[in-house]
């Protein structure tokens, strides 16, 4: 019974062996896909051919580094890319950091510079460098009206925001001011409504106590989408750049694997 038991496992070995050559030769030539679905065969036809099921883990471990590899390349190339697409764009915008209270800092349109809209009642956008949104409604006139959020609105359409979690108010000079901030993805789709009706008409509508109502002017319109299309640099940038610190990760830990299998293989000295 143990010879044939042993014929057996030797017949499974020799068999699985095929598969780990077509692994191996898919390895090669770079059709990674290939490679694994050549080593599951052996896991899967061959359970007690261990020899070959460990040869197939050493196989599957080589693919899945050169794996890695081909993908941090092509992050590597992609990233340089967003990069100069970013130096391109940047110039276009105003960038503001307070180092002693930031550390993160902000970019805004030219247009929506703080010096350039003193008492006036708008929305402004902000994107900060790593590529999250803020629309902020900036109230400004002889009373409150302790708005929370605000709807825009262009035809028969509109979007509105949920009330906002972040909220200023003050007094300069007689004047009242009030801030609400309303984060991308937390703006109740007014952004990207703004940005698909940049080049039309579009009102806005703040709700308070009271409501107040103004025409959004040109200017904040493309401000706004200006802003939106800079943020979609910036987040694909901070996207790559996880991306590229996971694969190195899981290289480290590949190679960190296949090291110790080589010392477990080694030949113990008398």
């Amino acid at each position: 019974m143990a010879c044939l038991l042993g014929a057996c496992g030797n017949s499974d070995e020799k068999k699985a062996e095929i598969f780990l050559q077509k692994a191996e030769s898919a390895w090669q030539a770079g059709n990674f896909n290939e490679a694994k679905l050549q080593i599951d065969s052996v896991r899967i036809l061959y359970p007690k051919a261990f020899e070959a099921r460990k040869q197939g883990v050493r196989i599957m471990q080589k693919v899945e580094l050169d794996e890695q590899r081909k993908g941090l390349a092509y992050l590597d190339s992609l990233l340089r890319i967003k990069q100069d697409e970013f130096e391109a764009m940047k110039e276009n915008y105003v960038f503001e950091k307070d180092s002693i209270y930031q550390e993160i800092g902000n970019y805004f349109s030219s247009s929506q510079i703080v010096e350039k809209n003193i008492n006036r009642t708008f929305l402004r956008a902000q994107v900060d460098e790593k590529g999250v949104m803020t629309l902020t409604s900036i109230y400004c006139g002889a009373g409150f009206i302790h708005h929370t959020s605000v709807k825009v609105s262009s035809g028969d359409t509109y979007a509105e925001t949920p009330p906002s979690a972040d909220i200023y108010e003050t007094t300069d000079l007689g004047w009242k001011i009030e801030k609400a901030d309303y984060p991308a993805g937390k703006d109740g789709g007014v952004i990207g409504y703004i940005v698909l009706n940049k080049d039309n008409p579009i009102k806005v509508e703040y709700k308070g106590d009271r409501t107040y109502k103004i025409a959004m002017t040109p200017a904040d319109r493309k401000a706004i989408a200006d802003i939106y299309a800079l943020k979609q640099v910036l987040a694909s940038i901070e996207q790559i750049k996880k991306e590229q610190l996971e694969a190195n990760r899981k290289i480290e830990f590949i190679t960190r694997k296949m090291k110790e299998s080589e010392e477990k293989d080694k030949p113990v000295s008398e």
